[in-house]
């Protein structure tokens, strides 16, 4: 049997799991909350830093726009802050994966060149925009993080709502959980 306080009624032990239950309710809520504006935020920041993200010396000028792989980064960035703000249902953390992957590889390209196909270092002559390249690159994994985050918390979410099926077998007392695929 169960030892209780005695100034404590059953309605009190009652109440007082169902305020924890409430403060994790709330703490879940939040951070689900944080993770869909985090990333958002930090998916403008990513765009604002490439489209702004030009230089010119005596070997000439460089955008952004002049790379496709950046140019999928600053589109893919604001589809997903967009995303972010109305809370969609589409999964775009692969997306959002992907544009920051090429970015990486045209990075490392820029910076270390390719003797096999003539590729100059780049980040050489062009230092700033490399600069301001990695940066808009490396808050976009940050962006990843996030959704990873959040598609865990909803997950945990979904999942922690129901129990799993219990399976008994009569006369042997044995419970075993099962799942039917």
């Amino acid at each position: 049997m169960e030892k209780r306080d005695k100034g404590s009624s059953p309605m009190a032990t009652t109440m007082g799991s169902r305020d924890e239950n409430e403060d994790v309710e709330n703490t879940t809520r939040t951070a689900e909350t944080m993770l869909r504006l985090v990333p958002m935020a930090l998916c403008v920041s990513a765009l604002v830093v490439m489209l702004k993200n030009t230089q010119t010396n005596d070997y000439g000028s460089l955008s952004y726009s002049d790379l496709g792989a950046f140019r999928y980064l600053v589109h893919v960035n604001g589809i997903c802050a967009g995303y972010s703000l109305l809370s969609a249902v589409i999964v775009l953390t692969y997306v959002i994966l992907a544009a920051g992957t090429v970015s990486t590889e045209v990075l490392y390209l820029a910076s270390k060149g390719d003797t096999a196909i003539t590729w100059s270092e780049a980040c050489v002559s062009f230092g700033g925009f490399c600069h301001k390249a990695l940066i808009s690159t490396v808050i976009t994994f940050v962006v990843v993080i996030c959704y990873a985050a959040l598609s865990l918390l909803s997950s945990y979410k979904l999942f922690s709502k129901y129990d799993s099926p219990v399976l008994t077998y009569p006369g042997k007392g044995i419970e075993i959980a099962t799942f039917h695929g």
